[in-house]
């Protein structure tokens, strides 16, 4: 049986919260739909964003306080009005740009929702909660607890609640019983509106394209109510972090701080908890990328008191099992592995046994040799090619920080010097045979580091760039169709 990936597209990378609109952030209203007719307009069929997962405060969404949960941030507020949950003047006087008042609104729509919803979306609400319930409950109760202890993390809170104790457990579901259920409402609007865009998608074949970061933050629905997936010390400490060793980005490496996965207890339970993870995205995306693939085989392991990630080492992971494990559940699934940074032939066989695409990406491609993987001319067809990603900086920032004998060779390859970037580039992703090409919107765009999404081993500044649709001219749009069209995408 064939794989979605196997056939030729072009996808756009962008994730929600950069779409434009009043709020802080993109949402999943009247914008995103908009988004979906440019991509059909131009010929795209893939739509790429980030994690959909709730975000600590650096908003990075690559530190989730779930695997499951998606953001409340990305719920756009006028869908409640036009249900009938909202009222209109609370809607008008009370939404701010901020935070907490889109917080605030969905509470006092779940207030709204108790009134007017009839019996079937009652209904439909509970046989969610139902359906959910093996990740929803744990979660809704951490995320009462953690706003009661004023967002401090799990193990800072007393003892009773840190370790899970049936008898204080019991007493906060009773306490916070009504914040319980307005944090399960949330999750609930959340998957409405997403599937409600998934099928407006769908009728322009349009398929979504989700990222699963492979480590959830110690900070987490996921480690507080699950310690014995993870490796943790009986004080529910961390033993070792996660992080990778000196690459590319950053001279020494990068100390990601996420808890380890306990693979011996994984392993013992058949994967569960991968493989939950994995029906909550399969519900929401048509493909999905492992970032940080490379985990799967071996993972770098930095010891908790190391202020850097120099000193660790790689630690063996059961991927071939788990992998197995996820075939035999879901059959052919179309997963992309993010196979950036260190990749050994173990983590290659890896991928390739199992028939996963690997990430190529152009800014890298110039720098070695004419065996560089990252040149067109070596990739084969089972392949994800991107100009840039989003911890690069964007194709017009990175042209601009190389010298004029690295401009001039890399235009030599290229053939085409009357084109100047970033069209160059994407030109060259567009017209590889890779089966998908993926063009952050940046480069769409024409856009230069002003408006880099974000820049891996910093934590301030990034995940805030958002386009305006001003910026997307009808000659822009035209022109990525006619080279959409021209590869045969």
């Amino acid at each position: 049986m064939a794989s979605i990936l196997d056939k030729r597209r072009a996808g756009i990378l962008l994730h929600i919260s950069s779409l434009p609109g009043k709020g802080e952030v993109g949402d999943l209203g009247q914008e995103a739909f908009s988004f979906i007719n440019f991509l059909h307009d131009s010929g795209v069929t893939v739509w790429q964003t980030l994690p959909l997962v709730i975000t600590h405060a650096d908003r990075s969404p690559y530190q989730s306080l779930s695997a499951h949960a998606c953001n409340p941030e990305l719920i756009n507020i006028e869908w409640l009005y036009k249900q009938g949950w909202l009222d209109f003047a609370n809607l008008s006087s009370n939404h701010r740009d901020i935070k907490a008042s889109k917080v605030e609104l969905i509470r006092q729509a779940y207030s709204g929702f108790l009134k007017v919803a009839d019996s079937a979306t009652k209904q439909h609400f509970d046989q969610f909660c139902q359906q959910k319930s093996f990740w929803l409950d744990d979660f809704a109760l951490f995320m009462a607890l953690r706003e009661e202890h004023q967002q401090q993390a799990w193990n800072q809170w007393p003892n009773e609640l840190k370790n899970r104790e049936s008898h204080a457990l019991n007493a906060a579901r009773a306490r916070l019983g009504y914040q319980i259920d307005v944090i399960k409402f949330t999750q609930y609007v959340f998957f409405q509106q997403w599937l409600e865009l998934k099928a407006y998608a769908e009728q322009f074949d349009i398929l979504l394209f989700g990222d699963i970061p492979i480590f959830v933050s110690y900070d987490s629905a996921d480690v507080w109510a699950q310690r014995a997936a993870f490796k943790l010390n009986d004080d529910g400490e961390m033993t070792v972090v996660a992080g990778v060793p000196p690459d590319y980005f950053s001279a020494t490496g990068q100390r990601w701080g996420n808890p380890h996965f306990n693979w011996e207890y994984l392993k013992d339970t058949g994967f569960r908890w991968w493989l939950d993870r994995l029906r909550t995205q399969l519900e929401l995306f048509d493909i999905l990328r492992i970032d940080h693939f490379r985990g799967l085989e071996s993972a770098w392991e930095i010891p908790p008191h190391e202020p850097t990630a120099i000193n660790g080492e790689w630690v063996i992971a059961p991927g071939k099992e788990l992998l197995s494990a996820i075939a035999t559940a879901f059959g052919i699934i179309p997963l992309v592995a993010e196979d950036l940074g260190i990749i050994t032939k173990e983590v290659e066989a890896l991928r390739d046994e199992f028939h996963l695409p690997g990430m190529k990406i152009l800014h890298f491609a110039f720098g070695d040799g004419s065996d560089n993987p990252y040149l067109p001319n070596n990739y084969t067809p089972n392949c994800v090619v991107y100009t840039g990603t989003h911890d690069n900086d964007t194709t017009v920032g990175w042209w601009n920080t190389l010298n004029d004998s690295e401009q001039k060779r890399i235009y030599e390859y290229l053939g085409n010097p009357q084109v100047t970037m970033p069209y160059a580039l994407i030109h060259a992703a567009l017209g590889s045979v890779a089966n998908l090409a993926v063009i952050p919107m940046q480069d769409v765009l024409e856009l230069g580091s002003d408006c880099r999404m974000n820049t891996p081993g910093t934590t301030e500044g990034n995940w805030l760039w958002r386009f305006d649709w001003h910026q997307l001219s009808s000659e822009k749009t035209d022109r990525l169709k006619r080279e959409v069209t021209l590869f045969n995408r």
